[in-house]
C-alpha cells in the first residue's frame, strides 16, 4: 500500500495545481442598474407635469366628431428657494376639450363647469393658492406640491393616441418655462421647469413676507373682512375703476359660495332675488335650527348682487355706506373721482368646520357687468395685506381689516363678442348716409326669416337717421330708386343697436375741418353722465382744438401721446335720454335721445392732411366704455361735391316719393 502514497499525492497536486473551469464557478452578482432620475428631481424651480391617466369613448356614436372621456392629472412642485404665492399655471388644450371637473384648482377667468377650454385655459390653486419650499417645510411634499385631478370631455382623439396640451407654463410674473418635453419612460407624460427670469431681482433668503402686492388692473375689487366671529364675519366690497375709457351702468356683481355660506344681511347693494328657499332645504336649516330664515337675504349658491337707487342712500337699515346707492354707475376718474367707485358690506354666515374666527374663505368666480358697457374678465380672488382704514374714533391712526383678498377684472376683447353700439357716416360732399352695418349688434334668428343679415346695408338720406329702423323702409326705398340702385329682396336687417353714433364730416377748408357728431339713444335706458371716446388716425389728432357743445379734451390711453378726444356734457347736457314717444300723436313714431356737437381741426400742425378720404374719419369711437362697430366703407365724392341747396331739393323729393307710397 505504501506505493499509493505518492500517487494521491500526484492527484491532489493535479487538481489544485489546475483552475476549475467557468461552469464550476459560482454565478457573479451584478448590481442592479441605477433607476432614472426623475426629472421633478432635476428641477431647481418650479416643476410641472400633466399625465395622460385613460380615455374611453362615450355616446352618442358619430363617426365625424366622435366625444371621448379623459382622465389626467396637472401637478405643480415648488422645488425652489421662494414660496411661489397664488399659483397659476396655463395648460393648452386643443381638442375641443370640455373640462367638467378639477380638484384643488379653479379657472382664473371665472368660467364655471363644465367649461369649453379647447382654446387652453388659465388653473389657480384653490382652496390651497401658495405653494412653500422644502426649505420652508423640511421637505414636505403636501406642502410643496398641488395635484389637480382633470375629467372632461375631448372630441376625434381615437384610442390609442395620447391627447396631450400643447404646452404648460407657469403664467405667474417673473418665471421663464422651457417648451415642455415627454418624460423618457412614458409617452402619457410631459414636463418642464420654470425658473426665475434672471433681469428681475427677488430676495430669496426673506419668507417672512406673507402677502403678494396689489396688482393694476381696469377694475379691481377689494373683498375685506372688516369684522370676524365664530359663526360669520362682516365683509365690505369695494369696486374701483381705473381705465379712463371704462364706466359700467347698472352693474351686476356675481360670484360663487364655494363652502355652504349665504348672506343674511347687506347695506349699500341687494340680490336681484330674496330667496332663503335653498337654505330652510338644505344643510344651513339643520345648522342653524334658531334662525328666523325670513330675514335671511339670499341662499343662492352664486347670488346676482345689483346697487341701491339713490333714494336709499341715507337709509338706516339699507344704505349709510360711502360709494353706495347710484344705481350702478362707476365712472372713469377722468370723469368724476367721487363716483369711481361703488361700496356695499354683507353679512356671511358660515357652515361647519369653518365655525372659527381665523377661517375666512372669500367666493370664487367673479363676475360684473353693465347695461351698455365694455365686457370685464376677472381673475380669483389673491391675499394681500389686510386694508388701511381710518380710525372711526377720529384718531390720526389707521385701522386694518382682519383679512383682505383683490381680484382684478380686465375688460376683454374677445372676436366673438358682439357690440352694443354702432356709428354712421356721412360727408358734406355726398348727400347720402352710410348707415350702421347690417346686424351690427347682432340679429335674433326671428328676424332673419323677414331680413337678409348677409346683405350690406342700404344707403339712405339724411332724415331717416332721426327715424327708427323699422319706420326707414319707404325712405330708404325711395332714395336708392333715385339713386338707380338696385333693390335687394328681402331687405337688409337693422343695426338692432341701442345706441348708435353718426360722423358727418361738415366743412374741409384751408386752415382746417370741422366734424359734426350726433348721438342717438334707441334704447329704454338713459344715460346719466355719459361719455363718448373718439380716436383718430395720427395726422388728425395734433390738429384737435375744440368741441363747442361737449366738454372736450385730448387724453393719453395706453401711455405715449395723447391720441383720443375724450367728450362729454356740458352742465345740463350730460343726460342722454331714452327713446321716447313723439309728441305729436299723429306721427305715431318713436323719437329717440339726442346729443350733437361740432368739433374743430386746424391744418397748422398737420400739413398734407387728406381729410375726405381717410384722415378725417375716426378709427375707433367708444361710448360708455363700448367700442361701437365702424362702417366698412367712407363716403364718396359723387359728380363733385354737392351744395346745400342740391341737397335739400333731393331730400324734398324724398319726402314727397315716400310719402306716396305710403
Amino acid at each position: 500500500m505504501g506505493f499509493l502514497h505518492p500517487i494521491l499525492l500526484g492527484v491532489f497536486l493535479l487538481f489544485t495545481a489546475t483552475p476549475p473551469s467557468l461552469s464550476q464557478l459560482p454565478p457573479e452578482i451584478i448590481p442592479p442598474a441605477p433607476a432614472p432620475t426623475s426629472p421633478s428631481e432635476l428641477c431647481n424651480g418650479i416643476f410641472l407635469s400633466y399625465t395622460f391617466i385613460l380615455g374611453r369613448q362615450i355616446p352618442p356614436n358619430d363617426t365625424t366628431n366622435q366625444p371621448y372621456r379623459f382622465e389626467s392629472v396637472l401637478t405643480v412642485l415648488n422645488n425652489g428657494r421662494e414660496e411661489l404665492k397664488e399659483w397659476r399655471v396655463f395648460v393648452g388644450f386643443h381638442n375641443h376639450e370640455i373640462l367638467t371637473s378639477a380638484t384643488n384648482a379653479i379657472i382664473v377667468n371665472g368660467t364655471e363647469l363644465p367649461a369649453p377650454v379647447g382654446n387652453g385655459t388659465i388653473f389657480a390653486g384653490y382652496p390651497v393658492s401658495d405653494l412653500k419650499t422644502a426649505i420652508q417645510t423640511a421637505g414636505d411634499l403636501e406642502q410643496m406640491t398641488a395635484t389637480i385631478e382633470l375629467v372632461g370631455t375631448q372630441f376625434m382623439v381615437t384610442p390609442p393616441a395620447i391627447p396631450l396640451p400643447s404646452n404648460i407654463s407657469l403664467v405667474n410674473d417673473g418665471w421663464l418655462c422651457p417648451e415642455p418635453i415627454p418624460t423618457p419612460l412614458s409617452k402619457r407624460e410631459i414636463t418642464t421647469c420654470c425658473t426665475r427670469d434672471p433681469s428681475i431681482k427677488v430676495n430669496t433668503t426673506t419668507i417672512t413676507d406673507k402677502f403678494l402686492p396689489r396688482q393694476p388692473g381696469d377694475l379691481t375689487i377689494m373683498y375685506d373682512v372688516i369684522r370676524s366671529y365664530d359663526q360669520n364675519y362682516l365683509a365690505e366690497v369695494t369696486m374701483e375703476n381705473h381705465n379712463p375709457l371704462g364706466r359700467l351702468d347698472h352693474w351686476e356683481l356675481s360670484f360663487d359660495w364655494m363652502r355652504e355660506e349665504f348672506i343674511q344681511k347687506m347695506q349699500g347693494a341687494y340680490p336681484t332675488v330674496v330667496d332663503a328657499t335653498k337654505c330652510i332645504f338644505g344643510p344651513q336649516a339643520q345648522i342653524y335650527t334658531g334662525l328666523d330664515f325670513a330675514d335671511v337675504l339670499t341662499c343662492e349658491r352664486r347670488p346676482i348682487i345689483v346697487d341701491l337707487p339713490p333714494t336709499k342712500k341715507d337709509d338706516p337699515i339699507l344704505g349709510k355706506i360711502p360709494s353706495c346707492c347710484r344705481n350702478g354707475t362707476i365712472l372713469p376718474r377722468t370723469m368724476d373721482p367721487s363716483k369711481s367707485a361703488s361700496v356695499f358690506t354683507m353679512q356671511v354666515s358660515k357652515m361647519p368646520p369653518d365655525f372659527n374666527r381665523s377661517a375666512l374663505f372669500p367666493p370664487q368666480n367673479w363676475r360684473i357687468k353693465g347695461t351698455l358697457n365694455p365686457d370685464y374678465s376677472c381673475g380669483p380672488p389673491v391675499r394681500v395685506s389686510p386694508t388701511l382704514y381710518p380710525d372711526p374714533s377720529g384718531m390720526p391712526t389707521n385701522k386694518t381689516s382682519f383679512a383682505s383678498w383683490q381680484i382684478v377684472c380686465n375688460i376683454t376683447h374677445a372676436k366673438t363678442e358682439t357690440p352694443k353700439c354702432c356709428v354712421s357716416y356721412s360727408a358734406f360732399f355726398n348727400d347720402s348716409i352710410i348707415p350702421c352695418n347690417t346686424c351690427a349688434c347682432g340679429c335674433v334668428s326671428e328676424t332673419r326669416r323677414t331680413c337678409n343679415a348677409e346683405t350690406p346695408a342700404l344707403l339712405i338720406p339724411p332724415d331717416a337717421l332721426l327715424v327708427p329702423f323699422e319706420n326707414r323702409t319707404s325712405l330708404t326705398v325711395a332714395w336708392n330708386a333715385l339713386k338707380h340702385k338696385t333693390m335687394p329682396n328681402p331687405m337688409p336687417c337693422g343695426d338692432n343697436c341701442g345706441v348708435s353714433i353718426n360722423w358727418h364730416m361738415a366743412t374741409d377748408y384751408k386752415g382746417g375741418w370741422t366734424a359734426r357728431i350726433t348721438i342717438f339713444n334707441w334704447g329704454e335706458i338713459d344715460f346719466p353722465d355719459w361719455f363718448l371716446a373718439v380716436q383718430m388716425k395720427k395726422p388728425a389728432i395734433r390738429g384737435f382744438e375744440k368741441a363747442y357743445s361737449f366738454n372736450a379734451s385730448l387724453l393719453s390711453v395706453d401711455g405715449g401721446v395723447n391720441n383720443t378726444i375724450f367728450m362729454e356734457g356740458l352742465p345740463g347736457l350730460e343726460y342722454l335720454v331714452a327713446e321716447r314717444d313723439e309728441l305729436d300723436p299723429k306721427k305715431n313714431l318713436r323719437v329717440p335721445g339726442k346729443q350733437q356737437s361740432v368739433i374743430q381741426f386746424s391744418k397748422k400742425l398737420t400739413p398734407g392732411i387728406n381729410v375726405a378720404e381717410r384722415d378725417g374719419f375716426p378709427a375707433k369711437v367708444i361710448f360708455n366704455g363700448e367700442e361701437c362697430l365702424l362702417p366698412d366703407v367712407l363716403p364718396l365724392a359723387s359728380s363733385g361735391r354737392r351744395n346745400g341747396f342740391k341737397t335739400m331739393v333731393l331730400s324734398c323729393v324724398v319726402i314727397f316719393v315716400a310719402v306716396f307710397v305710403i
